[in-house]
């Protein structure tokens, strides 16, 4: 009987030990207000002229991201594409959105306030964007841009 007692409390110590440690991680929230939106230059990825703010994650790594991209009148984006899907709403202006390795504004979509679209990985595609553009990018990154003509990349110039 006292074998039996053993045996019962070293197997509870080892299931004990052998369980992976449960961490309960608190819910949490944010809220951002139009006025607490950080912008900061965009990365040398992006043309000159577009400011960028990270709303959630990092786009810079693995995991889930929120972007907001803010480009100007006449703001042009070569053709490229990401290694993973991109997310696309328009939060403000128009973002013509046209798709395959030579920028053709004819065969642009026009993606106005309020619009969605979603392209998913290695799809190559362009962008103008008509007044000022607030376009919101989410996804799951690391978020990288390939011009389908390495000339293209505004980081080599």
């Amino acid at each position: 009987m006292r074998k039996l007692v053993l045996v019962s409390v070293l197997i509870v110590a080892v299931s004990a030990l052998a369980s992976p440690k449960k961490t309960s991680k608190a819910p949490t929230h944010k809220i951002f207000t139009p006025s607490e939106i950080q912008w900061g230059d965009a990365p040398p990825s992006i043309p000159k002229g577009a400011k960028l703010a990270v709303l959630e994650g990092d786009p810079s790594k693995a995991g889930f991201f929120v972007i907001r991209i803010k480009a100007p009148d006449g703001f042009r984006i070569a053709p490229h594409w990401h290694p993973t899907r991109e997310n696309l709403t328009i939060i403000s202006g128009t973002f013509n959105l046209g798709m395959g390795d030579t920028l053709d504004q004819s065969k642009t979509t026009a993606m106005t306030t309020g619009s969605f679209g979603y392209l998913d990985a290695k799809m190559h595609h362009y962008a103008t964007c008509s007044g000022e553009t607030v376009v919101e990018v989410s996804g799951n990154g690391p978020f990288v841009i390939n011009y389908v003509n390495p000339k293209d990349d505004p980081s080599k110039k």
